[in-house]
């Protein structure tokens, strides 16, 4: 199992942590051996749960300029039409999915193209789920540019405890289909801005996989 970049600093915090608790037990408690056990057996099992939150598996993404690729592992929780205040000013198709602390959190480009547009902002911490998250928590807001001059928008949300927004692209930058191009530490979600006219490929309560299923075709 591969461990994402972002995990680092965090696993080697949490083990440090973990086995200055375990020293502390087996130093105050030398002669209760079954609590130091049970200290270590709880120990590994944190230490593992936060372990599978940075997994990052290899995907291989089969390209397609028509296709719109999930972003991220999770469940789709929203298809629907609205209108898109920040960038287009006007109606668009939008799919939300929303990923639990179980899901995978490497989040991946659902087409390629050039970044015509990007914004961080600093936010709230609602629940993913929460109606105002999307316009109120900490997010990102990419727009790329497809090579037919279609623009789609996704944005990264934080969440209740998504409290890490990462990303590692800027306006100008070209991105490639089924590339990285952030991570949300904790799960959270990620929503899709499309074309009225694109052709919606999943339903509620799907669970795409990131950087293969394909969510959506344009027209």
């Amino acid at each position: 199992m591969t461990i994402h970049r972002e995990g680092i600093a965090t696993l080697s915090l949490a083990l440090a942590i973990l086995l200055a608790i375990n020293a502390t037990i087996a130093y105050l408690f030398p002669a209760q051996t079954l609590t130091r056990q049970v200290v270590i057996v709880v120990s590994i099992i944190v230490y593992l749960i936060i372990l599978q939150f940075f997994r990052s598996p290899r995907r291989k993404t089969v390209q397609d300029s028509k296709h719109i690729i999930a972003p991220a592992d999770g469940k789709v929780v929203v298809i629907e039409e609205t209108v898109e205040t920040e960038y287009f000013n006007g109606p668009r198709r939008q799919v939300s999915i929303f990923m639990s602390p179980i899901n995978v959190h490497v989040n991946r480009s659902p087409l390629s193209g050039m970044v015509s547009f990007f914004k961080y902002h600093p936010g709230k911490y609602l629940v993913a789920w929460h109606p105002k998250s999307s316009t109120e928590n900490e997010r990102t807001t990419i727009v790329v540019r497809h090579e037919s001059g279609v623009e789609v928008m996704f944005r990264q949300i934080a969440g209740a405890l998504a409290r890490r927004i990462c990303w590692y692209v800027k306006e100008g930058d070209a991105v490639t289909q089924g590339e990285e191009f952030g991570f949300i530490k904790f799960g959270s979600r990620v929503d899709i801005f499309l074309p009225l006219d694109a052709k919606i490929l999943v339903k509620l309560g799907d669970k795409p996989v990131s950087g293969q299923t394909v969510i959506a075709e344009l027209a």
